[in-house]
């Protein structure tokens, strides 16, 4: 079965995430990486109306929890990737694909569950290793205290 067209996705909460090329390909190889798309996720979020709930960024992925009317997260998303892959490829003198397939996106229809994906989102590093408290992860972020430590 073919997936849902994301036009067909009502405005509201949404999580969202891209990986890279590869499963094990670092998309994000330092902080100066991380660092930037962070940057350009805030300006994202500005430039088209998100509200952003909860943001992670990891090595091979990221994750975030917005909420957006569908054209306007669309529209970021694409806009978000494609300027973050011109810069990670501009840096190393690559070119071609950084992320794999188009981001994915999926719908939040409760505010239960919008707290749990936002506790997913900030807690990855954690349950990666790479830090030991959601806190100590300086490319993590959630607002209004929704996520669990």
């Amino acid at each position: 079965m073919g997936r849902v067209p994301r036009s067909s996705l009502p405005d509201g909460y949404f999580h969202v995430f891209s990986r890279g090329v590869a499963r094990t390909s670092h998309v994000f190889e330092d902080a100066d990486d991380r660092d930037l798309f962070v940057e350009l996720a805030w300006r994202t979020a500005e430039r088209h109306s998100w509200d952003c709930f909860a943001l992670c960024v990891l090595g091979t992925h990221y994750h975030a929890v917005v909420e957006a009317r569908t054209k306007e997260l669309s529209a970021g998303l694409q806009r978000l990737n494609w300027t973050y892959a011109r810069a990670f490829n501009a840096k190393r003198g690559s070119f071609g694909h950084v992320f794999a397939d188009r981001y994915s996106v999926r719908a939040i229809a409760s505010e239960e569950y919008l707290y749990e994906v936002c506790s997913y989102v900030v807690l990855n590093p954690v349950r990666a290793g790479l830090c030991d408290r959601v806190e100590e992860w300086p490319w993590s972020y959630s607002a209004h205290g929704l996520a669990a430590s």
